[in-house]
């Protein structure tokens, strides 16, 4: 962590306690705008994984953020960010589920198909056969045309099974299940490779330098408790964190700037 970003974390978290001891809109706004780059980077990956434009999902996403900034402790030791990703990216999923909803069949239409399903019961059990669509829309007073559209329109109102095929192989078939993705182990794999790209980057450091970070962060020890294990003073602790951070950030920055909006 950089000088600049430990003065930004700082400033924010004097707002946060500002906020919750007097709450005002001056305050909040002055909050958005210093946490918008998260709202920005989560808005950023969630479009990669639907068809609603980045701009409205970012739009959507400062709602969660105000949500956590009302809700936002900060006497219980959690880091801001942590505790705001969840509102931010629940809200663009609610937005999603929203969007995605079911499709509309007219009311005729449903009363229509309901009183086909008899009609086409009644032929059958006069006629001894499956009716064709012709003589039950003939009983509804419709042409073949609009019964089959009713048909279609409920038809496609159905859930697919995600047992259902969509491919044909060879030697086996694949469903509609296994083309989904799993949205629990893309953020496994996500977690893990972000776990890598930091050990690889604390791999560089000078091993009391090293030392001195997985002490303090790792295993949550004073800076006194690392300074007598690694045979510094408290002062040159605090010194090689610092510059281990600026150091680590400095390995991750080309990723960051290929993965942030």
């Amino acid at each position: 962590m950089t000088a600049t970003q430990s003065s930004l974390r700082s400033h924010s978290l004097e707002l946060l306690i500002a906020y919750q001891q007097s709450p005002s809109v001056a305050l909040r706004n002055k909050l958005v705008r210093l946490n918008a780059g998260l709202v920005r980077k989560i808005a950023h990956r969630v479009s990669y994984q639907c068809a609603e434009p980045y701009e409205d999902l970012e739009q959507i996403g400062y709602l969660g953020l105000i949500r956590a900034i009302e809700r936002f402790d900060p006497t219980q030791g959690c880091a801001f960010s942590s505790f705001a990703v969840p509102y931010i990216r629940g809200e663009m999923l609610h937005f999603l589920r929203d969007r995605g909803s079911s499709i509309k069949v007219p009311r005729r239409w449903q009363d229509m198909q309901k009183e086909g399903q008899k009609i086409r019961a009644e032929l059958a059990k006069q006629s001894g056969r499956p009716p064709q669509d012709d003589e039950i829309a003939a009983r509804l007073g419709v042409c073949v045309h609009e019964w089959r559209e009713i048909k279609m329109a409920t038809k496609n109102r159905l859930p697919l099974s995600l047992d259902a095929t969509v491919c044909q192989q060879v030697d086996s078939t694949i469903t509609l299940g296994e083309t989904l993705p799993d949205v629990h182990y893309q953020h496994l794999q996500r977690l893990e490779e972000d776990r890598q790209q930091l050990q690889h980057a604390l791999n560089q450091l000078e091993s009391k330098t090293r030392a001195a970070i997985e002490f303090v962060f790792f295993s949550d020890l004073s800076r006194k408790e690392v300074a007598e294990r690694i045979g510094v003073s408290p002062m040159t602790v605090t010194r090689r964190i610092q510059r281990g951070l600026e150091q680590m950030v400095a390995f991750l920055q080309p990723q960051s700037l290929q993965t942030d909006p």
